[in-house]
């Protein structure tokens, strides 16, 4: 179990240390990056990530060097998160294909790429795959029990909020009206309850 615990601690770490910068470099600079090109951008955008991924893994041992050990009703709440997460993600992948999820749209030269999602899950809440994200790495931190992972938790949840609110500036640039009136009646996080 505890090499379990390790294993998963590992990979959301290494997971984080690529996922997260790679959108902290994207929105602020975003029209850099157009007019780069896609192949341009891409490369270097994979290379930068992936140089913070290799040094979260090699920095893995003492990142990680404060556990908890294993405790079953953390484990419950983690099962209980994660489950969440995987639901919230089922219905985003419905409408999110890998090319939006890659930033593809953001780095469309034109700067007008994609369209504006407001189906499905969408219709409910802004940002379901940061809601999903978020519960997963609360999930990771309950399983593995890591000091990391607690830290890692609100760490990210500051860091994915302020690339929200760059993501919205960049989908009102895109979009313009169109997602000023989408953000007004659909809100970020929490989802409203439906009327009947």
């Amino acid at each position: 179990m505890d090499t379990a615990r390790y294993i998963v601690a590992v990979l959301m770490l290494v997971g984080v240390a690529y996922a997260i910068p790679y959108w902290l470099i994207v929105h602020p600079f975003v029209r850099f990056w157009r007019r780069l090109g896609l192949r341009i951008a891409y490369s270097i955008l994979i290379v930068i990530t992936l140089v913070l991924a290799v040094a979260a893994y090699l920095l893995k041992d003492r990142i990680l060097s404060v556990e908890y050990g294993t405790s079953l009703p953390l484990i419950v709440l983690g099962v209980i998160c994660y489950g969440v997460a995987i639901a919230i993600q089922i219905q985003v992948t419905k409408h999110l294909k890998f090319r939006i999820l890659a930033g593809v749209p953001e780095l469309e030269p034109s700067g007008k790429g994609g369209t504006l999602l407001q189906q499905g899950i969408y219709s409910r809440i802004r940002h379901p795959r940061y809601v999903s994200f978020m519960f997963g790495m609360l999930a990771v931190a309950f399983l593995t029990n890591y000091l990391a992972m607690y830290v890692l938790v609100p760490l990210s949840a500051v860091v994915l909020y302020f690339v929200v609110l760059l993501e919205e500036k960049e989908l009102r640039n895109r979009f313009g009206d169109d997602y000023v009136r989408y953000s007004s009646r659909v809100p970020r996080f929490v989802p409203q309850m439906r009327t009947a």
